[in-house]
């Protein structure tokens, strides 16, 4: 990814002693990768924007660090790309906080010919320009960051960094500039967008330019094949594991179906039972109340419903390319037939929260996000009710290899990085919605999973059919029937009355999916399934 490096012309630091810092440390994943089965150019190290090559470089040679400021104010750490291939040239340095292991990449570029470099794909600098240094700062040594200026044309997409004002980069320098209308993305948060890794310094708030690529190239030969996907969900596929305590386990979808789920319509009184494949759910359309899914009318049936069955659960994957097909993300979904109500935490009290939290059909999702240039796992998403958080490789727990854990909250289904509670709501206030996940039953999620959407491949040979249930575009459970206002005044009679209208305005404020207002959409119907989480 790229890296923006916010820094401050008015720093003021003293020199100390310190502990080794995390990223003094290269994390690797626990296990070698695996060679892959033949394809196209899925981590084949390079890949072709276009006209333009890419290769990615994982070795480097520090620069200089900075130990202040920053994530943890343990400041970051420059380091140069080393081991560049020949006929390929740098296009910036890299840079990383100091709080995480070394784990990072950058992209080095060749054009379609070696004249490139005479003012094709490539142009050298026709000077260096210093945009910040610590010399008056008595802090680190000094770090000299210097902005390349480019040819008319022309734009840079990464900046230098030196030890000594003497070490001004030459215009022989390795450090090359990439055709502006062509080849450069001016916003990088675009899921378009070919991050090159490398940093370029924001001094106090300046906008600062693009270190991102466009990929020109429609072949999509960097993707990886059906082959090799079943052989990253073999090497990555996460251990998800559910609290001791939960009584709401996941189940396939075609279990909910086949155990009585209905489809009910609008205005009739008679539910459908529902195909298996999910064959006779209506199609398409939008989510506008007209359709919902809801548990049988027979109470023993529905208590049966609501517990799931982890025997046939199953996962259901959806494939797609990112960041101009330079990244595959891997979103592994999970269906629970029901999600139970919610528990409050108000400082040091417990409060259960009646019927707050449940509505009929949960859908949860881990992604996880791999390079295409390596197949190496880079980040994986852990989505928690309808939002989630990214989470680095090298800050995760792992288990039988390469695969990361994911714990599902009690009751509400969140997935999270570690065990534990997470409060959901005002964390200063100790007010919120209790996540609490452990290691009770767990599941290998690429042990039983499915194939569900693939849409790169195309049909064919090779194609993915997805289900017809994934493109039922309505609620998998009714809306609900109880007012939540009533609720929280029901909860809240145990606390204390300057706490009460502190509790009702924080959980007022949490998103109605969490709330239990209405049960969910599919997972087709996320914004996530044709953009970035």
């Amino acid at each position: 990814m790229g890296n923006c490096i916010a820094l401050s012309a008015n720093e003021t630091s003293l020199t100390k002693e310190r502990d080794p810092l995390p990223i003094e440390t290269i994390f690797e994943l626990p296990s070698l990768l695996p060679s892959w089965p033949s394809g196209k150019g899925f981590a084949s190290g390079s890949m072709n924007l276009g006209g333009l090559e890419v290769h990615q470089v994982t070795a480097f040679t520090k620069v200089w660090a900075t130990h202040e400021g920053g994530q943890d104010n343990l400041g970051a750490t420059f380091f140069k790309p080393s081991q560049i291939p020949e006929g390929f040239y740098m296009l910036g340095y890299y840079s990383q906080p100091n709080n995480k292991p070394l784990f990072g990449s950058v992209l080095v570029a060749k054009g379609e010919s070696d004249g490139d470099i005479e003012g094709g794909m490539l142009r050298k600098p026709v000077d260096f320009t210093l945009v910040w240094s610590n010399e008056s700062l008595n802090q680190d040594g000094n770090g000299y960051i210097w902005a390349p200026t480019p040819p008319q044309g022309y734009v840079a997409v990464g900046h230098m960094v030196t030890n000594s004002p003497r070490n001004l980069p030459s215009m022989k320098s390795d450090v090359f500039v990439l055709i502006l209308p062509r080849h450069v993305r001016v916003t990088c948060g675009k899921t378009q967008a070919v991050r090159t890794g490398t940093f370029l310094a924001q001094v106090n708030g300046a906008t600062s330019p693009s270190a991102c690529l466009k990929n020109l190239d429609a072949s999509l030969s960097s993707m990886p094949t059906v082959r090799q996907i079943e052989q990253l969900m073999g090497l990555y596929s996460p251990f998800i594991y559910f609290h001791p305590d939960e009584p709401y386990l996941p189940s396939s979808v075609a279990w909910f179906f086949n155990s009585g789920a209905l489809l009910y319509k609008k205005g009739d009184p008679n539910p459908t039972p529902i195909d298996q494949t999910g064959s006779n759910l209506p199609q398409g359309g939008w989510s506008d109340g007209t359709y919902w899914l809801d548990l049988p009318r027979d109470n023993d049936a529905k208590e049966a419903l609501k517990k799931g069955d982890l025997n046939t659960s199953k996962c259901y994957v959806h494939v797609k390319p990112m960041f101009g097909e330079s990244f595959t993300d891997i979103a592994i979904w999970v269906f629970y037939p029901f999600n139970g109500p919610g528990k409050a935490k108000v400082i040091f009290v417990d409060l259960p929260l009646g019927r707050i939290g449940e509505h009929v059909g949960d859908w949860e999702h881990v992604t996880l996000r791999i390079s295409n240039l390596d197949g190496k796992l880079k980040r994986v998403y852990f989505s928690e009710h309808s939002s989630g958080i990214w989470v680095e490789a090298s800050e995760l727990e792992y288990q039988g290899g390469t695969k990361p854990v994911v714990y599902a909250s009690l009751h509400g289904h969140a997935f999270f990085p570690k065990p534990g509670l997470v409060l959901q709501g005002n964390d200063k206030l100790g007010i919120g919605l209790r996540n609490d996940a452990g290691k009770g039953a767990g599941i290998d999620t690429g042990s039983n999973y499915i194939l569900v959407a693939a849409e790169y491949l195309g049909s064919g040979r090779w194609g993915v059919v997805e289900p017809p249930w994934l493109s039922y575009a309505r609620e998998w459970g009714p809306k609900i029937d109880y007012n939540i206002e009533q609720e929280l005044d029901k909860a809240s009679l145990v606390l204390p009355g300057y706490l009460k209208p502190v509790f009702k305005h924080v959980f007022q404020a949490l998103p109605k999916e969490v709330l239990g207002e209405e049960g969910p959409t599919g997972p087709k119907m996320k914004n996530s399934w044709n953009g970035d989480e």
